[in-house]
């Protein structure tokens, strides 16, 4: 069984890359955001792809092993985009990108 089996059909685009931001993963929804039809950019760098601000954001994930979220307009389609590192033993071995389609009106809910 493939090891990110469970991501594939995820109801989010799930993007896994090691530390130098080679591609080692694309789900499905993912394929389908960022990849011509049939396509996969795994084994591809991500970082040309990217500006120098959000290279130096990637970079600082990866060197002190903190997260970034934030909320896009795309295509008039409203997404949140959670970064976070994954680690093995506790080291940083690369970075999960998780997007997901969230309603414009979306419900917040204080718990305390």
């Amino acid at each position: 069984m493939n090891e990110f089996a469970w991501a594939e059909e995820m109801n989010c685009a799930v993007t896994v890359s090691d530390t130098e931001g080679n591609l080692i993963y694309m789900n499905k929804m993912s394929r389908e955001t960022f990849c011509a039809p049939g396509e996969t950019m795994v084994g591809k760098n991500m970082m040309p792809c990217h500006s120098e601000r959000s290279q130096a954001i990637i970079k600082k994930m990866l060197s002190e092993g903190c997260s970034n979220s934030y909320t896009i307009t795309k295509k008039g389609v409203r997404k949140m985009i959670y970064q976070t590192p994954w680690r093995v033993d506790g080291e940083v071995r690369g970075l999960v990108e998780i997007s997901m389609i969230i309603p414009s009106d979306m419900p917040h809910y204080d718990r305390g």
